[in-house]
C-alpha cells in the first residue's frame, strides 16, 4: 500500500479512536519526508484531537464504565434511574463528534485528514458554529467530574511506571516525547529500543513491557501526572475540587482523570477556535522519499505507537503499531 493509505486504513481499527490512529500514522509518515506541520495547521489537528476526547471519553466514563460502578448491566439500564445524566452524556458525545465531523468529514473514521495536513481547511465562521454547544458543553463536563467522584470508589493504589508523551507547553495530544514517573525521556524514534511485544502462551494479546522493568501503564493517569500544571485552570480546579491531587495511583480513579481530561479537551477546543485564521493552504509540500518513521499520539486511552518503512515509491514495506489497550494487557493481569 502506499504511504497515503496509512492513515485512511489504520482508522479502521477502532471506531471509537479513529484519530488517533490518523495522526499517529501522519506523524510516523511525515517524520520520514521531513515534513513539519505547525500553525493553525497543527491548531487543527489538536481541535479535531478534542473532539475525539471529548467522545471518546464521556462514552467511555459515563456508559461503559459507571455501570460497573453502580452495579447496572448497561447504560441502558443505568438510564432508568439516571435519565438525566445518560442524556447530558449522549449530547456531550453529540458535540465531540461534531467537531469530528465539521473538520474531517465524519464521526468515524475520518477522511479529510492527509499526510501534510488536510484535503480542506474550514472557514472561520464554521468553526464558529461549534462555540454555543461548546459553551454548554465545558458545564456539562464539569457536571461530569462531579458525577464520576460521587461513585463509589474502591480503594487500592498500585505502584504503576506511568508512561505518556511529554510537551513542554501544552498537556499531550498530538505529539511529545516519551517520559516515565521512573526516569524515561526519550524521543519515539527510540521507542522499540525500550518497549518491545512479547508472547506469553497463555494467551493470544501480546504483552507490552519495557524491557528489563515489565509492565508499565499508558492512558489518563499517566499523561495527567507529569504535566497536571498544563492543564487550564478549570480543569485542574475540577480535579482538586473532586479531591485528586496531581498524581493518581487509584486504577478505579480513572474515570475521574478522564472527566477532567474532558474539560481540558472542551477549554482547549474554545480557545483554537477563538484564535483560528483559516490558512492560505490546507498542506504543506513534502518529497517521498525511502526511509523509516516512527509516530505517537494521544489516544484517549493512552500512548499509540506507529513505525512505518517505505520504500523509494513509498509503498509500506513494514509496519508495526502498538495500541494502548494492548500496552495496558499485562498491568491490567498484574491488577487482577
Amino acid at each position: 500500500r502506499k504511504y497515503s493509505q496509512a492513515p485512511d486504513i489504520t482508522a479502521r481499527i477502532c471506531g471509537i479512536c479513529p484519530v488517533a490512529y490518523l495522526t499517529s500514522a501522519m506523524n510516523a509518515m511525515e517524520s520520514i519526508f521531513g515534513t513539519k506541520v505547525d500553525g493553525q495547521l497543527r491548531e487543527l489537528r489538536r481541535l479535531l484531537y478534542c473532539g475525539e476526547w471529548i467522545e471518546s471519553h464521556v462514552l467511555h466514563a459515563a456508559m461503559l464504565h459507571a455501570p460497573d460502578f453502580l452495579g447496572y448491566e448497561s447504560a441502558i439500564h443505568m438510564a432508568a434511574d439516571h435519565r438525566e445524566t445518560v442524556e447530558l452524556v449522549l449530547r456531550l458525545k453529540k458535540i465531540g463528534n461534531d467537531i469530528m465531523a465539521l473538520l474531517a468529514g465524519r464521526e468515524i473514521h475520518p477522511i479529510n485528514v492527509k499526510v501534510g495536513g488536510w484535503y480542506k481547511v474550514p472557514t472561520k465562521a464554521q468553526l464558529q458554529t461549534l462555540v454555543e454547544d461548546l459553551v454548554w458543553a465545558k458545564d456539562a463536563s464539569l457536571g461530569l467530574v462531579q458525577f464520576a467522584a460521587s461513585l463509589p470508589m474502591p480503594q487500592l493504589e498500585q505502584d504503576y511506571e506511568f508512561v505518556s508523551l511529554s510537551h513542554p507547553d501544552e498537556y499531550p495530544l498530538t505529539e511529545g516525547r516519551m517520559v516515565s514517573n521512573r526516569g524515561l525521556d526519550i524521543d519515539i524514534s527510540e521507542y522499540l529500543d525500550v518497549f518491545e511485544e512479547i508472547h506469553a502462551e497463555r494467551s493470544n494479546a501480546l504483552q507490552s513491557v519495557i524491557k528489563g522493568r515489565g509492565a508499565y501503564l499508558v492512558g489518563p493517569q499517566p499523561r495527567y501526572a507529569p504535566t497536571y500544571e498544563l492543564l487550564t485552570p478549570d480543569a485542574r480546579k475540577a480535579a482538586e475540587d473532586a479531591g485528586l491531587g496531581p498524581v493518581v495511583k487509584n486504577p478505579f480513579q480513572s474515570i475521574i482523570v478522564r472527566a477532567v481530561e474532558t474539560v481540558y479537551a472542551v477549554d482547549e477546543a474554545l480557545r483554537i477556535i477563538d484564535a483560528y485564521e483559516m490558512p492560505d493552504e490546507a498542506a504543506v509540500p513534502y518529497e517521498v522519499k525511502a526511509g523509516v518513521g516512527h509516530g505517537a499520539s494521544e489516544a484517549p486511552r493512552g500512548t499509540l505507537y506507529h513505525r512505518y518503512e517505505v520504500d523509494d515509491d513509498g509503498r509500506i514495506v513494514d509496519a508495526h503499531i502498538m495500541p494502548p489497550t494492548a500496552q495496558n494487557q499485562l498491568s491490567i493481569e498484574d491488577d487482577l
